[in-house]
């Protein structure tokens, strides 16, 4: 049998190819728009080797089945097809999706959507892969990716020398692979085991006639910045309000002291975290996190923490909707109610939204500031809830609303603990009307 990856004067396939082939890279990112030849290349990179090395595993994974089946499979045996590869080469199982070679090789197509029994994406650490590859990696959480890559180098891969390899296809995204990828190639800083390469529907010379001018046709500005252009830099989502350079900023920003307050996001039945968040004017300068609590905690920490700092219960607001009431009602402090009314008569539908409109005009301002110790994880997660502070239904209400927090859920795979513990500092703005710069009463 022999094997050909034609890539017909795709020189983006090839450079992935010979990053496929460096023993010294085990970490690929390919794409940044679409029509490269990011699915076609990856195929027959995986299948290539699960032919050539008798009895290996490789895994191909998406966020949805429903795009394996749609997309991925399709592109399978379009490979199978330049190939000359035949089902006497081949079975599939349909009932879970994998593929078995006639040498023994296995492809298993993998669904990475999040599951609430599993937030950690933990089952797929336990596999045991030679190489994988992630499609539409825009579209994982960093814990997706991370236990993916742990299942890799695991299966027969000293037996033919094979280093562990992930590739990942892409378009231009603001998760993970932005500074962990993008950012770092773009400053010349990618660690020498990875590899970021950018790729635009130009390099690939197999596209159809009319592909290009059709999606100048259809797509808005802002996809076609991302998705024709490869600009990662560019915000394809017209609702929201906060710049993304500027929620970077946060953790760079010139400190703004002042009065100091506390915030709370009381974790609610443990579903969710509980975040205390202390502030020195616009700049955090605590955060306290617990997964699993008990109320009498969040209050000893809160009562501490005003100890610690000479901070009133008129300057500590704590959410109340939920259990937080009852944590509201022992420390004596203000009780922050998301849906009660925005505060002056102000043209906002609730007072969730009210502060989160404040809260975007002052990280587009670049008023806020991280002044503590905070985890890349704490970080990673912090600017992925900021980046969900989006107008919601502008067509369909007269007042100014946010994104509700079961969509950001449905989003994110996870409650927006960090984001709500900082928009509840600006109740204290808009109680005492420190109108932002941007949005007034309508």
């Amino acid at each position: 049998m022999k094997l050909i990856f034609d890539t017909n004067g795709n020189n983006k396939q090839k450079d992935m190819a010979r990053a496929w082939l460096d023993p010294n890279i085990t970490d690929i990112v390919y794409g940044g728009s679409k029509g490269s030849g990011k699915s076609f290349g990856g195929v027959n990179l995986i299948f290539g080797d699960a032919f050539l090395y008798p009895e290996t595993h490789y895994f191909i994974a998406r966020k949805k089945l429903n795009d394996i089946r749609k997309f991925t499979i399709p592109t399978i045996y379009e490979v199978f097809e330049t190939w000359g590869i035949g089902q006497q080469y081949y079975t599939f199982n349909g009932t879970d999706n994998f593929y078995t070679l006639y040498n023994g090789s296995k492809v298993f197509l993998l669904e990475a959507k999040y599951l609430p029994s599993d937030p950690n994406y933990m089952r797929f650490g336990s596999m045991q892969m030679t190489r994988g590859m992630i499609e539409e990696a825009g579209e994982f959480e960093k814990d997706a990716k991370e236990n993916l890559h742990a299942s890799i180098g695991r299966w027969k891969n000293d037996k033919f020398n094979l280093v562990g390899k992930l590739l990942q296809t892409c378009n231009p995204a603001k998760n993970y692979l932005y500074p962990d990828y993008y950012k770092k190639h773009k400053a010349g800083e990618l660690e020498p085991y990875k590899c970021f390469i950018q790729a635009l529907p130009t390099d690939n010379k197999m596209l159809d006639k009319g592909y290009l001018d059709n999606l100048n046709r259809i797509l808005s500005k802002n996809a076609k910045e991302r998705l024709l252009k490869g600009n990662w830099e560019y915000d394809d989502d017209p609702t929201a309000l906060c710049d993304y350079e500027n929620i970077l900023a946060i953790f760079t920003n010139v400190h703004q002291r002042g009065k100091k307050y506390i915030t709370c996001d009381v974790a609610r039945m443990g579903s969710d975290k509980a975040v205390i968040m202390v502030w020195d004017g616009y700049s955090i300068i605590g955060l306290e996190e617990y997964a699993i609590s008990k109320l009498t905690l969040i209050q000893e920490r809160i009562n501490h923490l005003r100890q610690k700092h000479h901070i009133p219960t008129k300057q500590v607001a704590i959410d109340d909707d939920g259990v937080g009431g009852g944590v509201v009602d022992n420390t004596r402090c203000v009780g922050f109610v998301n849906n009660s009314s925005a505060l002056n008569g102000e043209n906002y539908f609730n007072l969730q939204s009210q502060c989160g409109y404040y809260t975007a005009d002052a990280i587009n301002e670049c008023k806020i500031s991280v002044d503590c110790d905070v985890t890349e994880k704490q970080k990673e997660h912090i600017i992925e809830e900021l980046e969900q502070l989006k107008s919601y239904q502008m067509d369909k209400d007269t007042k100014l609303k946010i994104l509700p927090k079961q969509q950001i859920k449905d989003n994110i795979g996870r409650s927006p603990d960090y984001r709500d513990c900082i928009l509840m500092r600006f109740y204290f703005d808009a109680k005492e009307k420190k109108l932002p710069r941007k949005y007034f009463a309508g």
